[in-house]
Order: structure tokens, then C-alpha cells, then sequence
């Protein structure tokens, strides 16, 4: 990929593209199976991969076995009868073929071994778990699978098949341009990437990944910007004389709390709702405050984040430091109160992505 790309992913909700209920019901319990399984495989596959990295470990083994981690055909003591990313991969072929397509098989394999690469030296510093999969997973798959793409009639929507599922959008109020990507995808200007099929209480979503070309700044590699992310002040940043202060405590936090101490308030009243639907319809007005936080939270991050990535290049520079960001992140697991409602690593993960497009180097110190 050229170095003024980068990739992206867009959330597109999606709708069994079918009539019939009948159809439409098995279709979603048959995704909700291929998710288990996939649950199930992405576990394996860490696990096999950690095992196969550290068997050299094991020292309670036999010493007439040659602990080489490598594929016979090619290294003389190797002991795999195939390369590291070739045997989970056969492991799940022989535990799963038949029950769920192997391009998902392939591309969760392949993803999954690439994250392991990525993050084993800090598995041997005891500074990160294996990863550890829940029933949510995401079913990955390559774009070469998707087939039939085209408008609906209205225009307004599209339509195409995935592993023979037929699949039309629902892009709402379409915010965030999902519409062109679509139009780009059907007149050839635009590539989809490996991507994702994510079912969440019943709705299916798009996590699509594409190419987006990165911001053109005159940025200055000699000009850098100190941030500090604390709980009185989201975001103060300076630039040489230049300083500026982004959100404050009674704007994110109070707010927050505030949002709160109305879920509590609802959770004390859920015993004299009605029921009729059992415990959702009990508990929904619980939800939509949940979802709530969920969203102000959210939506104020990005807001931070854009704030700052916007300073920085409207100063041109091209390093943005985050100062004392680890210590804080370390002091943060220590309190509960900060932990629970200061997002620190969400906050710095917006600003790493909105720097990457904008051609901003961030450093955490």
C-alpha cells in the first residue's frame, strides 16, 4: 500500500435482502452459527500459536526431540509437517469444514497470526495477555466474495451477495459518505479490503474496510505539540507560545456523571415497570440511558480529538508528544473512580487515528 494511504473501516448496517420471514430467520441463526464457530476457532488458533512459540519451554520433554518450531520440508530438525500459518489453519479445516465457509476460516486465521506476530515480545515482557475471544467476534472475509453488486431501484439503497447470502444496505442519513463508497466500489475506483460481518442483538453490520487517501498538510518536521490528557482539562496542547485548552471537567465528566446517576435512578424504579415482554421490556429504560453515556462519550471524544489534530496543523507540526500519558494511563487502573469514568485509551486511540490521516506523527511518553 502506497504511503499516502491508509485503511479505514465503515460501520454499514445491513438487512436480509428476502420477503420471506422464514428465509430471513434462518439466515440470521445460520450467521449467529458461523459467529460460534468462529468464537470457538479464534481461541484455538491464539492458543496453538502461543503453544508453538514456547514450546522451547517445556522443558519437562524429552531431550531426543528437536525443538525447531518450523516446517520439516524446509528446515532439517523441524518438527511441523507444515509452515506455523498453514498448521492452525488445518487445524480448523479439520475441526469446521463443512460447517462454515474456509474463506472465513482463511481470513480469521490469517488475521488473528498477524496480531500474534505483532504483540508476542510483549507477551514475554508480561506486558499484555493473549488475546482472549468472546461470543461477539466479528466473521471476517475477502472482498473477492462479494458479488452482484448494484443499486435498488429507489436508488437509494444497494444490493449484493455474500457467500450466497443475498444482503441489501440500510445507510439512513448516511453521514459519514457510505454511499459513495458503494458508487465507487460499482464504477471501479475504489477497492474494498478484507472486511468484517458484525451481528449485534439481532442487526447485521458492514465493518468494511477501504483505502482512504491521507490529508495534504505543510506540516514542519522541527515544530512538535505537547498534549496532556487529564480529568480537569480533556486536552491541553501548546505548540511553542501558542497553548490551548479543549473541553473541561463540567463539560465531559459532570455530564457523564450526571447521565449516571439517572441509570441508578431508573435501575431503582425496573421492580414497578410492566413486564409483557419479560425482562427486556423491564429493563429497556435502563438501556437507553446506557446507551446514552455510550453516545455522549463517544461523540465527545471525537470532538476532542478532531480539536487537537486541527491545531496541530493549523501550527504545522508534523510531532505531536503526549506527555506523561503512560504514568497517568498506570494511575488510572489504580483508582476506581478514574477508571470508570475518565476514557483515557479511548480518547488517545481517536487521536492516533485522526493524526495518522492527517500525516501527524503521535509519541506517548
Amino acid at each position: 500500500m502506497e504511503k499516502n494511504m491508509m485503511i479505514v473501516t465503515r460501520k454499514i448496517q445491513l438487512r436480509i435482502d428476502s420477503s420471506d420471514k422464514e428465509t430471513v430467520r434462518q439466515t440470521i441463526g445460520q450467521l449467529y452459527g458461523w459467529q460460534s464457530i468462529c468464537y470457538r476457532a479464534a481461541n484455538m488458533i491464539m492458543s496453538h500459536q502461543f503453544i508453538q512459540e514456547r514450546v522451547k519451554d517445556f522443558f519437562y520433554l524429552t531431550e531426543d526431540i528437536k525443538l525447531k518450531i518450523a516446517d520439516v520440508k524446509k528446515e532439517e530438525n523441524g518438527i511441523l509437517k507444515s509452515s506455523r500459518q498453514n498448521t492452525t489453519y488445518r487445524l480448523l479445516s479439520d475441526h469446521f469444514k463443512g460447517q462454515i465457509p474456509t474463506n472465513i476460516l482463511s481470513n480469521l486465521n490469517n488475521t488473528l497470526i498477524a496480531y500474534f506476530n505483532q504483540e508476542k515480545d510483549a507477551y514475554w515482557r508480561g506486558e499484555k495477555s493473549l488475546r482472549n475471544y468472546k461470543h461477539n467476534i466479528p466473521l471476517p472475509f475477502g472482498a473477492e466474495i462479494i458479488c452482484r453488486l448494484s443499486r435498488t431501484a429507489d436508488n437509494r439503497d444497494f444490493t449484493f451477495r455474500l457467500f450466497q447470502i443475498p444482503f441489501k444496505t440500510y445507510l439512513g442519513k448516511d453521514r459519514s459518505c457510505k454511499k459513495k463508497i458503494f458508487e465507487r466500489m460499482i464504477n471501479g475506483t475504489l477497492k474494498l479490503r478484507a472486511s468484517q460481518i458484525q451481528l449485534d442483538k439481532g442487526k447485521i453490520f458492514l465493518l468494511a474496510s477501504v483505502p482512504v487517501e491521507k490529508e495534504q498538510h505543510a506540516l514542519d518536521p522541527a515544530i512538535i505539540a505537547e498534549a496532556s490528557l487529564s480529568i480537569e482539562h480533556p486536552v491541553t496542547v501548546k505548540i511553542g507560545q501558542h497553548e490551548r485548552v479543549i473541553g473541561n471537567r463540567e463539560e465531559f465528566l459532570h455530564r457523564r456523571m450526571a447521565i449516571k446517576a439517572a441509570v441508578n435512578r431508573v435501575k431503582k424504579a425496573v421492580p414497578f415497570n410492566s413486564g409483557g415482554h419479560g425482562r427486556k421490556r423491564k429493563m429497556k429504560s435502563v438501556e437507553d440511558y446506557r446507551h446514552m453515556e455510550k453516545r455522549y462519550v463517544d461523540q465527545k471524544l471525537h470532538l476532542y480529538s478532531r480539536m487537537l489534530i486541527d491545531f496541530c496543523v493549523k501550527h504545522g507540526a508534523a510531532t505531536l508528544l503526549l506527555v506523561n500519558q503512560e504514568e497517568k494511563e498506570e494511575m488510572a487502573k489504580e483508582d476506581p473512580y478514574l477508571l470508570q469514568n475518565w476514557s483515557y485509551y479511548n480518547l488517545k486511540e481517536k487521536i492516533s487515528y485522526k493524526a495518522e490521516l492527517a500525516g501527524i506523527q503521535v509519541i506517548t511518553e
